[in-house]
């Protein structure tokens, strides 16, 4: 017998989440705390360090759906607004909105929408293969991308080298980012319903 497909998949693995307002709290707080620790993971690169942020993401939103993973990047935006330093090069290069407005600021909003829409994804059933999981962190991604350059471009203007600053030296990595996750989230989808069959 086949889980619901509207059953993300750490509800599948913990059914309390699905009842237990405490535990849905418990869940939104562990993933801003995520997404503030794959923050300070990072390598040293061009023009700002590489994070494991958009991996953080993907999971949150794979594995967590819509709701939750909505909250917990909401959280963790809240949570840098109000000047914790959770950001990356926080609080060396600033802290609260003063950062939030700055380059980075359209990839934090799309860490925010791309989280929901990989929730989506996941709460219909259609991260439940890793070719499934992987097309929706590609849709997250490209989304992340979208809300960032667009704000770069904005913020420092187009007749600068944008693309230079913020896709092409990132696109790679995040890319495997998604399928690392689509793989993660995917395979364990697997195991759990072989078990079932």
């Amino acid at each position: 017998m086949r889980a619901s497909p509207a059953l993300p998949l750490l509800a599948r693995l913990w059914p309390s989440l699905q009842s237990s307002l405490a535990v849905k709290v418990a869940t939104v707080f562990a993933g801003s705390l995520l997404l503030w620790a794959a923050a300070k993971v990072s390598v040293p690169f061009w023009p700002v360090p590489m994070t494991m942020q958009v991996f953080a993401v993907l999971l949150i939103g794979l594995g967590l759906g819509a709701r939750l993973a909505a909250a917990s990047v909401a959280l963790y935006l809240f949570q840098g607004a109000v000047g914790l330093p959770v950001f990356q090069g926080t609080p060396e290069k600033g802290i609260g909105l003063v950062y939030m407005a700055g380059p980075t600021g359209g990839f934090l909003a799309g860490f925010l929408a791309a989280a929901l829409v990989t929730g989506l994804a996941a709460d219909r059933g259609l991260a439940r293969t890793p070719a499934g999981a992987i097309a929706a962190g590609l849709v997250g991604v490209a989304i992340i991308y979208g809300l960032g350059l667009a704000w770069l471009g904005m913020l420092v203007g187009w007749d600068k080298p944008v693309l230079a600053w913020g896709f092409w030296p990132f696109i790679a990595g995040d890319l495997l980012k998604v399928a690392l996750s689509g793989l993660l989230i995917g395979g364990v989808w697997r195991k759990l319903e072989g078990r079932q069959n």
